[in-house]
């Protein structure tokens, strides 16, 4: 029985469509997700603003406030939370340049208004927590924004988001690259310095993506235990990544299971069950059927939990006799033959 709940969003299980090529598997109906996730034993949805309120743009205030009840419903016919909400800022004409980091004011003052928004949906779903993953906040040319302007912008839209609620706290995704060439907070250091600058620093803090970590050359765990260290991790989106390439959101530990377990154990060590859920953000393969739909978010748990009581079997007393001694070899070789099952 794990200790840790668990999160997926909708977008988690999605058509097959990608840059190269058209849909491959049938659109699934929000209501059929959220019964198929409690059924998978999920305990809470993670949403973009318009997963929530599709075409929000074209709604009043008080109308996307109505249509995000409707899904609070939803939620409570089969017993989920809503864990956080994130303006989807890299999908509309406004925002190609950047959203916060446009060099437009209009395109800044929209990004501002789906960021009220997502605020406005989080109170109807009963969470407190928008995740900003800042897709577009950087350059693809490099002359062609300020680093000192934009990362001023950041903050600036971050204190707007925390005086617009004064209990909301704001989760900031770093990603290196993709879609954009520079990011302006690609690591969770980055995302460290962002929440020190603003005007409530213990409301702002990270979501560390296992892929994430991995494209910027860094190993997801150590992201992971810098983040806890500073008690700023608010949520995880753990999945698998096979080199520096495109975001391949793969199932958790299925390309790096040594580096899947040290997130793992870092998550048990610090009893982050107590802190927040443990969210996947994984895709299934484009050539998966209809049928198999869910397999990636199956996989992806069993493997957790697989990890998990691993940990549980972890020799502390022995293994920290190794570390005194030095002995590094020893220490390597129990970790692989624990996750080998080697006796």
């Amino acid at each position: 029985m794990s200790k840790f709940k668990f999160t997926v969003g909708p977008w988690n299980v999605h058509t097959g469509a990608d840059s190269y090529g058209p849909d491959t598997r049938r659109m699934i109906d929000l209501e059929e997700k959220f019964k198929k996730f409690a059924e998978l034993g999920f305990s809470a949805v993670q949403f973009h603003d318009d997963d929530a309120v599709p075409n929000l743009n074209n709604l009043t205030e008080e109308e996307i406030k109505q249509e995000a009840r409707k899904v609070k419903e939803l939620l409570d016919k089969y017993g989920l939370a809503a864990e956080f909400v994130a303006p989807r800022l890299w999908m509309d004409p406004h925002t190609i340049d950047g959203g916060f980091t446009s060099n437009r004011k209009e395109d800044r003052d929209f990004a501002m208004w789906r960021a009220y928004r997502s605020i406005d949906i989080a109170r109807e779903l009963g969470c407190d927590m928008i995740v900003l993953w800042l897709a577009r906040e950087g350059t693809m040319c490099a002359e062609g924004k300020s680093a000192v302007t934009a990362t001023k912008q950041l903050v600036e839209a971050i204190n707007n988001m925390l005086r617009y609620d004064e209990t909301i706290r704001v989760c900031i995704e770093p990603k290196p690259n993709e879609p954009v060439d520079r990011s302006f907070a690609g690591t969770m250091g980055h995302v460290m310095g962002i929440s020190a600058a603003t005007i409530d620093p213990k409301r702002v803090g990270g979501n560390l993506e296992s892929a994430h970590a991995i494209l910027a050359g860094l190993d997801p765990a150590n992201e992971i235990g810098f983040a806890l260290a500073m008690d700023k991790l608010m949520t995880v989106h753990l999945n698998d990544q096979n080199g520096l390439k495109f975001d391949q959101d793969k199932s958790f530990g299925v390309e790096n299971l040594r580096t899947a377990f040290n997130q793992v154990k870092l998550l048990v060590e610090n009893k982050y069950w107590e802190k927040g859920y443990v969210g996947l953000d994984v895709k299934a393969m484009r050539t998966t059927s209809d049928e198999d739909s869910y397999e990636h978010l199956k996989n992806s748990l069993e493997i957790f939990k697989a990890l998990e009581a691993k940990v549980d079997k972890w020799d502390y007393e022995y293994t920290n006799k190794l570390i005194e001694e030095r002995k590094f070899e020893q220490l390597e070789m129990y970790t692989i033959r624990l996750l080998m099952g080697i006796e």
